[in-house]
């Protein structure tokens, strides 16, 4: 029996489909390869030093659950002043409920440190049901004052939507979302100012759809207190250098005015923030910036350093130069350029969560099985 000519040719080509799908299921896979820069002078990683290669827990004293009293209805608990933090809106109900689950498994179940959600409109009853379900902690459900949220008065609405169409012709994502400049605003300079947050200190931000995998045994928040931290993150990466190409020329304007608000240049991290060697491209197209940033997606810090008048001050010149809705600047390189600039750089600490935390978005922070 003799089939046609397609028939024949639909069979060859399924073939070799099939041949193609079994070589690439079980071939094995080749291993990574990643950039590396190799340092002469550099003899172990300085982010590992004072990291546990067993635990990757830092040194020093840790708050365990068992030493105090961390359950929800204590009389006087071993909590500090501190909340787990959400920007989110009620249709992002599953998502922040994905986090909370991970958390709570992996860390809040132990300490029952308080929720905080904020939101430019009312949460739902349906919102504040579901989430109150996944915690035994106490869950605060806040409205952003308008005044906080909404755009300031002095920006030009022209002048907006004519930045927000030449970013998008470079591909910058967001740019004609005005809900996303208003974020980015109120994450960088006005968050801390909400009369909920009047008498906390410490905050961790959690995102919607965040991953936990592995057990946080110790109080996060104890430890920057106990260790003089102002600021906490999991992973640095460099942003598009499209959003901001005046958001260091407006910083040089400030701190030429304000010197005295630098910490001295042994202490701060300004080589890091205007490090042109990595990335040259991105410190061109920056006027000056690396643009690499702790990814705020993930970040557990000190409200006094961004209520300190150093960075107030900061906050207001960038508000009044317009750059988060002319351009796009982000609260990550904000955050970051002030921490550089204004912070001892001793008290950036990078959480080596083994296994633990991936911010919102396509990374992750993992250790290889050699590492953990």
């Amino acid at each position: 029996m003799v089939f046609p000519k397609p028939m024949r040719a639909l069979a060859l080509a399924s073939a070799i489909l099939f041949i193609y799908i079994t070589f690439q299921t079980f071939r094995k896979p080749p291993p990574l390869k990643e950039p590396r820069i190799i340092y002469p002078d550099m003899k172990t990683d300085p982010n590992l030093e004072g990291i546990s290669p067993q635990t990757h827990e830092p040194a020093g004293k840790l708050w365990r659950a068992t030493d105090g009293d961390y359950s929800p209805k204590a009389p006087n608990p071993s909590r500090i002043n501190a909340t787990l933090l959400s920007l989110v809106r009620n249709s992002e109900v599953d998502g922040i409920i994905q986090s909370m689950r991970d958390l709570e498994r992996t860390w809040n179940h132990k300490f029952n440190y308080p929720w905080t959600f904020f939101n430019d409109v009312p949460f739902t009853p349906e919102f504040k049901a579901r989430t109150q379900r996944e915690t035994n902690a106490t869950c605060h459900y806040e409205l952003i004052p308008k005044e906080h949220w909404a755009v300031p008065r002095w920006i030009d609405p022209a002048l907006y939507k004519e930045g927000a169409a030449t970013m998008g012709k470079k591909g910058v994502q967001y740019a004609g979302l005005v809900s996303y400049h208003q974020m980015c605003r109120w994450n960088s300079g006005l968050f801390y100012h909400h009369p909920a947050l009047k008498d906390v200190r410490y905050y961790w931000r959690v995102e919607p759809n965040v991953h936990f995998f592995c057990d946080v045994d110790y109080d996060v928040f104890r430890y920057m207190d106990d260790h003089n931290k102002t600021y906490g993150f999991t992973i640095n990466l460099y942003d598009a250098p499209e959003t901001m190409p005046t958001l260091w020329p407006e910083t040089l304007n400030f701190i030429n005015a304000h010197p005295e608000y630098l910490k001295s240049n042994d202490s701060n991290a300004r080589a890091w923030v205007e490090d042109k060697e990595r990335r040259p491209e991105h410190n061109e197209k920056a006027n000056g910036y690396s643009t690499c940033h702790f990814w705020s997606n993930f970040e557990i810090a000190d409200m006094n350093f961004w209520r300190s008048k150093p960075y107030e001050d900061y906050f207001k010149h960038l508000d009044r130069a317009g750059g988060f809705f002319y351009e796009r600047w982000g609260d990550a390189p904000v955050h970051s350029i002030a921490l550089g600039l204004f912070e001892d750089k001793s008290k950036i600490h990078w959480y080596m969560f083994p296994r633990i935390a991936s911010p919102q978005g396509p990374f992750f922070w993992f250790l290889s099985d050699d590492e953990w």
